[in-house]
């Protein structure tokens, strides 16, 4: 499979469903509009990627982040898995088990009495304070709804400078929508992206994962709207 086929089959799917892509056409800052219906990246891209920036078929070992996101009677979806082709090496394994883990953890701290600094706390507490992997610094999780981004900005890791991040402060309040995802790489938390373009590379070239839920907040807790991911194959054969 190529990339370009697998995006084929998501719009093709979501016409079925009558919903349509939230990401096609979608423009953000100077980038020009997203030219495919999901996010399609592999190995050392972490996010972004397009059905076009890689041609060749996907081989075993690749290892595929696939986000997409829906629009469906005026509201938005957004949700993204990491996938592997063929059995994964230890080392891939550990690194996707950390993101899974990673965000039931933070999950589980998005409920009244929080803040979303406590998301991040325990997000990078496990990831890099246990693992010793890195979340990939400058991205973050969004609230959603009516809008495919909106406040607040969920950053993963905590900021030296808290006024850099005042929606870290914000209460976890029932009634709000949040689309939370941790990205991590096996060896940097710096990124590259060329000039003009989509895709978000590891700076050193090292493999990435990619998990995200959307989460209502509810008085009784989170509520996750895209369960169910965590019981899928997340392995190609």
């Amino acid at each position: 499979m190529t990339l370009a086929k697998i995006d084929a089959e998501v719009a093709r799917v979501l016409a079925s469903m009558r919903c349509r892509s939230a990401f096609l056409h979608y423009r953000a800052g100077r980038s020009p509009p997203f030219p495919s219906h999901a996010c399609l990246s592999v190995n050392e891209c972490v996010v972004h990627g397009t059905a076009g920036y890689l041609e060749r078929p996907l081989v075993h070992g690749d290892v595929l982040k696939l986000d997409i996101g829906v629009v469906h009677n005026g509201w938005i979806g957004d949700a993204a898995w990491t996938y592997v082709f063929g059995e994964p090496r230890p080392e891939v394994r550990a690194l996707m088990d950390c993101g899974i883990e990673s965000l039931r953890r933070g999950i589980s701290q998005l409920r009244p009495g929080k803040t979303f600094e406590d998301w991040a706390r325990a997000v990078q507490g496990f990831v890099e304070g246990e693992r010793g992997y890195f979340l990939v610094r400058g991205l973050g999780g969004h609230g959603y709804g009516r809008k495919l981004h909106s406040p607040p900005f969920i950053s993963n890791v905590l900021v030296q400078f808290p006024e850099t991040w005042e929606d870290g402060k914000l209460p976890c309040r029932p009634g709000t929508l949040v689309a939370v995802e941790p990205m991590i790489a096996a060896g940097t938390s710096g990124v590259v992206q060329h000039k003009n373009a989509w895709p978000v590379f590891t700076s050193d070239g090292s493999m990435s994962v990619h998990y995200e839920h959307d989460v209502l907040i509810t008085e009784d807790g989170p509520r996750v709207l895209t369960e169910g991911m965590e019981q899928l194959p997340d392995v190609i054969a």
